[in-house]
């Protein structure tokens, strides 16, 4: 049995594009050129603690790298140091810049556009650092931001992080509950939050559930604001205002020490609240930015995310290398489907990152830019949060733009980067992510843990990467930490994705691990649902799960209908034909049915194990880490009369 094949490439990159990029001379000193990936990535994984010299080198790090090792412990994992005599500091990487060019452009969907530069980047971050002097913040110390997607957030992280402090955050689309399960573990000295956020043309107050938080986390001394609504008086302001010739200072930590607290979904219970490191973060994402998105100064980069989402933490790093970033606040869809679209030309953006949800949603809905925009500057688009389907690859070459490398890249809050993600040196090919990102040893085991060279299995990581989390807050032994990564396969990170390599080196996703449908012992990846069900007009969305029945399992498919359409015998069979044909006969679903909305997280994602709990007759473990809990009255409704 061969790996998953698939159709010729989409689209190659020129042969000026292959030359001029920067892996092409990252690579050349080391012996390695295009399109030999596969050489390149296994020095990589085989000599690692050379590998990330090697980025730290090329990517001129700020810091001392001391003189002892790159990599100690290197077979243990997890147990692996990197870097254990380097001392640096975050925020003077990304702000090392420091000139009138634009660094910052802030959007909100109400057509508001900010600009900032470099410089007055530096001034706001200096300013706002001695604010948080004033408030005790020290070195170690958690501050909070409950915020948008704005200029102010970004200054707010880098000034806490110049401090040596630590920075947390989440969306102010997160109810008071969502916030404490998230803030009141690990015990913030400041909270800074909006006084609201524009969405879908309206406009939403956060004040008093922020106030609400500062009075039950009793670690809260100080609560900060960012005036979005013009209610509160601005704490960035006013830090310029107090302190205009305030000298921007940086602390040197470890390569080790904490840079950020990010969160698991919650899902199942509280969220795990996940402990990045300074160096590891750093040196994941510009190896990333600048070897496999090709970023550098001069270009304009944007990925639509909240601040609850560890696509925003990717996308600030984006300074490091001197690029202008695009942050937008608000519905991608306001006022019209075509917002971010109309968006990315204005701001010439070069490398456009959205979700694979919303590419299907544009598609839908009739949007095609390559008709319509004037996109001369872009020449990526990047697509996460799911897994992207074969139609939404030839929609992205169809309707947006022709030359363009489109990538579709996996990874995660758990490593607040990529395991497999895009290459400048290599075709892409449809439902295909392209390569292993470097340095990651990414494979793919059967049940027992043996690698899979073809077929369908759980996605892992063999060897230590230096963005692996430090550890879970409050977790002393390190065991919850443990048992949610390495209990499945000793010494191997287990992602929870189920995926396939291919006959080109890349690999397909097929949907979370514990999401796999069941049906009659065979093992069955719900994107593979997904993919086909997409392709249907009359089908805004979908989740399937698999429902215990009689013994065994059978394969439940909800749908959301476009307004007007009416779930018949007819556009069951057409489903049931479109998968049966397309996928195979064990993927079509025993059962077809009409729901108003599908459940998703505050980041987007579906969630398959809250419907599966329902079902179930259980009650999922927090709701208030959804974004539309009410969704699942409709499938409490169904499985009661089912």
């Amino acid at each position: 049995m061969s790996r998953a094949r698939s159709e010729s490439a989409l689209w190659r990159p020129s042969a000026d594009r292959v030359s001029n990029a920067a892996l092409t001379r990252f690579a050349a000193p080391l012996g390695f050129t295009p399109p030999d990936y596969a050489a390149l990535h296994a020095w990589s994984v085989a000599d690692r603690g050379a590998f990330w010299r090697q980025v730290w080198d090329f990517c001129d790090v700020v810091g001392e790298l001391g003189d002892g090792p790159s990599l100690t412990q290197g077979e243990r994992f997890p147990g692996s140091r990197w870097f254990p005599d380097a001392k640096l500091n975050f925020a003077e990487n990304l702000l090392r810049r420091q000139d009138d060019a634009e660094a910052l452009v802030s959007v909100l969907e109400t057509g508001e556009r900010r600009g900032m530069s470099f410089r007055q980047l530096a001034q706001a971050t200096a300013a706002f650092r001695q604010t948080l002097v004033d408030c005790g913040v020290a070195p170690g110390d958690r501050v909070a931001g409950w915020l948008p997607n704005v200029s102010e957030t970004v200054v707010a992280m880098l000034a806490t992080s110049s401090l040596g402090a630590v920075w947390s955050s989440c969306s102010p689309d997160f109810g008071t509950e969502g916030a404490l399960d998230r803030f009141g573990q690990i015990g913030p000295k400041v909270l800074i939050a909006c006084d609201g956020y524009h969405y879908g043309g309206k406009t939403f107050s956060v004040r008093e559930r922020a106030r609400r938080v500062r009075d039950a986390v009793p670690s809260i001394r100080h609560l900060l604001w960012v005036s979005v609504l013009g209610e509160e008086e601005d704490a960035v302001a006013q830090a310029l205002a107090r302190h205009p010739n305030a000298r921007l200072r940086f602390t040197a930590r470890a390569f080790d020490d904490p840079l950020y607290i990010l969160y698991s979904s919650g899902t199942t219970g509280k969220p795990k609240c996940i402990v990045h490191g300074i160096g590891g973060t750093l040196l994941q994402h510009l190896k990333e930015h600048r070897l496999h998105c090709d970023l550098g100064r001069g270009d304009t980069l944007f990925y639509f995310t909240t601040c609850g989402w560890m696509m925003w933490n990717w996308l600030v790093s984006g300074l490091a290398t001197g690029c202008r970033l695009v942050l937008y606040d608000g519905s991608p869809f306001h006022p019209s489907a075509a917002a971010l679209v109309d968006l990315a030309e204005r701001e010439a953006v070069n490398v456009f990152g959205v979700s694979a949800k919303y590419l299907s949603a544009i598609e839908k809905a009739g949007v095609a830019p390559r008709r319509s925009h004037r996109l001369a500057a872009l020449r990526s688009v990047l697509s996460t949060g799911s897994p992207l389907s074969h139609e939404a690859f030839r929609h992205v070459y169809r309707d947006i733009k022709a030359d363009v490398a489109l990538a579709s890249i996996s990874g995660g809050t758990d490593l607040i980067s990529c395991f497999a993600l895009g290459c400048p040196w290599l075709p892409v090919f449809a439902g295909e992510l392209q390569c292993a990102g470097l340095g990651m040893a990414v494979d793919v085991f059967d049940p027992a843990g043996a690698p899979l060279e073809s077929g369908k299995g759980e996605l892992v990581c063999t060897k230590s990467f230096p963005s692996a989390p430090l550890g879970f807050w409050d977790d002393a032994d390190g065991a919850r930490y443990r048992n949610a990564y390495f209990a499945k396969y000793d010494g191997a990170w287990a992602q929870g994705d189920f995926a396939e390599r291919t006959e080109h080196g890349g690999f397909i996703v097929h949907g979370r691990s514990d999401a796999t449908l069941n049906p009659g012992g065979v093992r069955i990846g719900t994107a593979e649902i997904y993919r086909q069900v997409e392709a249907l007009n009359d089908v805004v969305d979908c989740v399937a799960i698999g429902q215990e029945w009689e013994g065994d399992t059978r394969v439940v498919l909800f749908v959301v209908l476009r307004d007007g359409v009416k779930l018949d015998h007819a556009l069951r069979k057409r489903i049931r034909d479109r998968i049966r044909d397309h996928a195979s006969p064990r993927h079509a679903p025993d059962v077809i049915a009409s729901v108003p909305d599908v459940p998703r997280t505050l980041s987007g994602k579906v969630t398959e194990l809250a419907v599966r709990d329902v079902i179930h007759g259980r009650e999922p473990g927090n709701t208030a880490a959804l974004a539309n809990p009410q969704a699942l009255d409709a499938f409490r409704a169904w499985a009661s009369g089912s």
